[in-house]
This record gives C-alpha cells, structure tokens and sequence, in this order.
C-alpha cells in the first residue's frame, strides 16, 4: 500500500511541476494559448489535490510520522500559500494589463521549493 501510495502522491507532485514549468514560460514572456493555461491550471487542480490528500493519507499510513509533525504542517502550509498565489497568478495570466502575475509565480515557485525542501529532507522526522 505504501509504495502505491508513494508512487501516486509523486506522480501528482509532477503535475505540480508542469503548472511550473508552463507558468514560468509565461512569466519570461512566452505567448501561449488560453488552452495551454487550461491544461496547466487542470494539472495544477489535479496535482494540487492529490499531493495533498496523498500525503495526509502517506503520513497516517506510516507510524513513523504524524500528522502534527512540524515538517508536515509547513508542507501543509506551503501548499497553500502556493495554492493562494497560484490563484492571484492564474489571474494576472489571463489579464493582460496585470503586471504582479510573474511576481505571483516566482513567489509560487519559491513555496514550491520549499514543500519540494521540506518533502526531501523531513527536518525533525
């Protein structure tokens, strides 16, 4: 069951970085379609989701961990400061006048950095 568990809850961390990679492409000043964005804010939902659900389930599954770990909570919280400027990025993309949406995503890009940071090395675990 872990290793299921394991496998999925990266496999929805990839679809993360596709919103990433796709939204950093925007940021440095790429034209894209409005479809591109869609596939990428879907890959974002999905992705999103499940590492989130994924890793609860992860960190219930295994004895070694608790949810209340403080390295899993800052995973928590990361997910959604960058769920929230996700949200203000997805916006300024589809707004061609807004001028904030690339800080939005490297600000984005950052907390994904640091979950990525925290997921990797599990300080305290």
């Amino acid at each position: 069951m872990y290793d299921t568990l394991l496998f999925l809850h990266l496999l929805a961390a990839f679809l993360l970085a596709v919103t990433v990679v796709t939204y950093t492409a925007v940021a440095l000043g790429a034209q894209t379609s409005g479809r591109t964005l869609f596939v990428a804010d879907r890959c974002w939902d999905v992705g999103g989701l499940g590492t989130l659900v994924l890793g609860i389930w992860l960190a219930l599954n295994l004895d070694q961990y608790e949810i209340w770990d403080g390295w899993i909570l800052g995973a928590i919280a990361l997910w959604l400061v960058a769920t929230g400027l996700g949200v203000r990025s997805r916006i300024g993309a589809e707004d061609v006048s807004a001028e904030r949406a690339p800080l939005m995503h490297w600000l984005r890009t950052v907390a994904i950095v640091g979950l990525l940071v925290l997921m990797f090395w599990k300080p305290g675990a």
